[in-house]
């Protein structure tokens, strides 16, 4: 039986810092037109900013996913703040293929969005195993 080698990244280094990135440009990709601009945000918890060209934004985050709501402010290295929050559900991690059709329900406001924030994890247990998941994106960027 082959064996099967699990990499972990070393927690706050540059790799694990930049590790949602492969993950957030493959949703960027699929959004297409209706992103106006995207950027890394900063860690305790990773997060990444997609500022859609209707003035809203989704927020990525490593505890709770994706949320939708209208931009205030935020940019590259900061916190996004948005009003009118809901999150579009499926999980932490949910494929990039889903997340726009979670977008589209959560601007209807159904499906399996919600007000109410989901908290799947914490930023705080680094060695959970969920940089294997993000790691899974950086190996098909990479192949």
């Amino acid at each position: 039986m082959p064996s099967v080698a699990i990499r972990h990244v070393e927690p706050y280094t540059d790799e694990w810092l930049h590790q949602p990135t492969c993950y957030v440009r493959r949703v960027v990709g699929l959004l297409g037109s209706e992103v106006a601009d995207w950027w890394e945000g900063p860690c305790d918890p990773r997060d990444a900013t997609v500022k859609l060209t209707d003035g809203t934004a989704l927020v990525w985050d490593e505890e709770s996913g994706w949320r939708l709501g209208t931009f205030v402010s935020g940019g590259p290295g900061q916190h996004t703040e948005l009003t009118g929050v809901r999150y579009l559900g499926h999980g932490l991690l949910p494929r990039p293929e889903r997340v726009p059709q979670a977008l589209q329900d959560a601007r209807a406001g159904v499906g399996a969005s919600s007000a109410w924030r989901p908290c799947y994890r914490s930023h705080r247990n680094c060695r959970d195993g969920f940089d294997v998941a993000l790691d899974f994106y950086s190996r098909l960027v990479d192949a």
